[in-house]
């Protein structure tokens, strides 16, 4: 029983230190408050905030119930302890800040923004119970989550997914609409845990996708509403391999993936009591980190109250711009995109080995077969605004989209392994080790974005915002200045000036803005 409560401890530390907040103002109505009130007043004073609170979670879990030693998400102070090992050169950097481990972060965070988790690796790695803790904090008892899991075999059907039709109705009913469906009780749950996700057949794929996209099932013209959740799903690999190749459109709707790294046999003694005292992780959950429905409603309110500031946006659409642009896809300048070759059914190499006069190593667009779609941008925001509030922030920094964005795009961008960028020195390893890359191509686009200076010197950022103060109000002679601003600055672009991703959306935009402002001088002197 000792070491069962021994288990269960909490910090009673904050896990992040901030500053006191400063002291509230008087304020008038304060005088109109009853005793009910203040009652509720001291009652939320007293409450763990929610950010604090999944702080300990996080700790809870990852000191106490999921062996995970791998600080993978690194911040820093100030300059952090580096060190050159092996013959290849490997560097070991010792974080000077709060860092975290990205099996057990990523996971807290799905959870905190009810988004969708994949976790992968090999069996026995701890996929399985990290899904199974984020049901348990969740507020379901552990024997519901073990049984509401759902384990993908070869002859699932639709029916095992999403229920059955009563049979007497079946034999009675004279319309279809009076046929009554007896909807697993899955569907209901706020944390959904899919275990082997990759082992489940084509078809009933099709029928989770419509439950995982759009929060309905559907069975004989019957339709059941479900409640918006957090969803974790396991593979063993991280190509939707299996038994069935899963569809492209179910993978899309994973937001971020996870990967269980290798266990650390210098941990084996906690193993070991675990086995002696006959403890499992799920089952002495400390109450205090459990969370109530209205208290997830109220986190996800939070998370998306955090700001995305003006500049943290603007190198994020940098990086963005690097890898739709395709300039031998299409003829007209808007289908130069990897997309219209993709629709096309052009074979990659074909279209890669032809030269438009680029470094085809300083291009980052070079180094991937696809862009970035709507959902994976609004995700990779999303889960920027999860960390940020999660350490406790107010902002988004530049460092929570560097830390966070490898995990969001781990398989919405696909690698062209072909390309010069993984044939340089010291490179190889980045077609293994997609993190690594991402945050790589990350520092890269950053780079490039400070040499550019765009900080400074932007027209195209500084037109946007002109135009974003609105058209109302501006005369004839404005509207014609800015047309030329823009066909001016247009013509200094086309020459001798290569075609590059970033270029390309800024010509695209500055159209866009030209083609708003020829309708309104048009609609000016139609007055």
């Amino acid at each position: 029983m000792a070491l069962r409560n021994l288990f269960q401890r909490l910090s009673q530390s904050p896990t992040n230190p901030h500053p006191a907040p400063a002291s509230r103002q008087f304020d008038v109505a304060d005088l109109y408050k009853g005793p009910v009130s203040a009652a509720a007043d001291a009652t939320q004073d007293e409450n763990t905030p929610l950010d604090e609170k999944l702080r300990q979670a996080y700790f809870w879990i990852v000191n106490t119930a999921i062996i995970s030693p791998h600080y993978d998400i690194e911040y820093n102070d100030g300059p952090p302890q580096s060190y050159v090992l092996g013959d290849t050169k490997s560097r070991l950097t010792l974080p000077s800040a709060q860092s975290y481990s990205s099996f057990v972060l990523l996971p807290l965070l799905t959870f905190a923004a009810r988004r969708k988790c994949l976790f992968i690796g090999g069996p026995g790695r701890g996929k399985t119970a990290s899904a199974l803790l984020m049901g348990v904090i969740g507020g379901y008892p552990v024997r519901e989550v073990r049984r509401a899991m759902l384990h993908g075999h070869p002859q699932m059907t639709i029916a095992d997914l999403l229920g059955n039709p009563l049979p007497a109705d079946l034999v009675n009913a004279q319309r279809i609409q009076d046929i009554r469906i007896a909807w697993r009780g899955w569907l209901d749950m706020r944390v959904k845990i899919i275990d082997e996700y990759n082992r489940i057949p084509t078809r009933t794929q099709s029928a989770l996708l419509t439950v995982m996209g759009d929060n309905y099932a559907e069975m004989l013209d019957h339709i059941h509403e479900c409640p918006e959740a957090a969803w974790f799903l396991t593979a063993n690999d991280d190509q939707g391999g299996g038994t069935y190749q899963v569809i492209e459109a179910l993978r899309d709707r994973i937001d971020v993936v996870v990967q269980a790294l290798a266990f650390n046999p210098r941990f084996l003694s906690d193993l070991i009591t675990r086995i002696e005292e006959r403890i499992r992780p799920e089952e002495v959950v400390p109450k205090q980190i459990i969370f109530t429905e209205a208290e997830i409603d109220r986190m996800q309110d939070e998370i998306r109250a955090v700001v995305l500031p003006a500049d943290v946006r603007r190198r994020l659409e940098f990086f963005t711009s690097q890898f739709e642009f395709c300039e031998v896809a299409g003829e007209q300048f808007e289908y130069k995109t990897k997309d219209t070759a993709r629709l096309a059914g052009i074979e990659w190499h074909l279209l890669a080995t032809q030269d438009t006069g680029r470094d085809r190593l300083k291009d980052l667009g070079c180094q991937t077969r696809n862009g970035l779609s709507v959902r994976g941008l609004m995700t990779l925001i999303h889960f920027a605004k999860a960390i940020a509030y999660f350490r406790g922030n107010p902002e988004v920094e530049l460092e929570d989209l560097r830390q966070i964005l490898p995990f969001v795009l781990f398989d919405k961008l696909v690698q062209d392994v072909e390309s010069p960028f993984f044939e340089a020195p010291g490179n190889g390893a980045f077609r293994t080790d997609r993190v690594g890359w991402l945050r790589r191509v990350f520092d890269l686009s950053c780079a490039e974005y400070d040499r550019l200076d765009l900080d400074r010197e932007d027209p195209v950022a500084e037109l946007a915002a002109q135009f974003r103060q609105g058209l109302d109000g501006v005369g004839e002679s404005e509207v014609r200045q800015r047309l030329v601003k823009i066909e001016r600055l247009i013509s200094e672009w086309s020459k001798g000036r290569k075609l590059y991703g970033h270029l390309y959306d800024d010509l695209l935009k500055l159209k866009y803005l030209h083609q708003r402002h020829t309708n309104y001088l048009r609609w000016l002197k139609t007055r």
